[in-house]
């Protein structure tokens, strides 16, 4: 049980670094590059600009007296997704 972790990682690992040469070898190594900053750009301004107007619209909800329940889970996967975007390799970016 103590090797599944590794055994994640080592997948992940496998995985972003495959598709990365397989779409190095379609669109050349410095296109692919730009492609992967181009993404991690989006998934900080993505976290950064929609997290801040979800926590507005909680704080409204909140000051109503209506619950935020459906902002902080959408709150919740808007983080997840930049986050996945904000990691460099396409595998993320395409879960995120």
């Amino acid at each position: 049980m103590r090797w599944i972790p590794f055994l994640a990682v080592f997948l992940y690992v496998y995985i972003e670094i495959s598709i990365f040469i397989q779409v190095a070898h379609v669109l050349g190594v410095l296109m692919t590059l730009i492609l992967v900053i181009f993404t991690s750009v989006i998934g900080m301004s993505l976290v950064r600009n929609q997290g801040f107007k979800n926590f507005l619209l909680m704080q409204q909800k909140m000051a109503a007296g209506e619950s935020p329940a459906a902002e902080m889970i959408k709150s919740v996967s808007l983080i997840i997704a930049g986050l996945l975007l904000l990691l460099p390799g396409f595998f993320t970016d395409f879960l995120g």
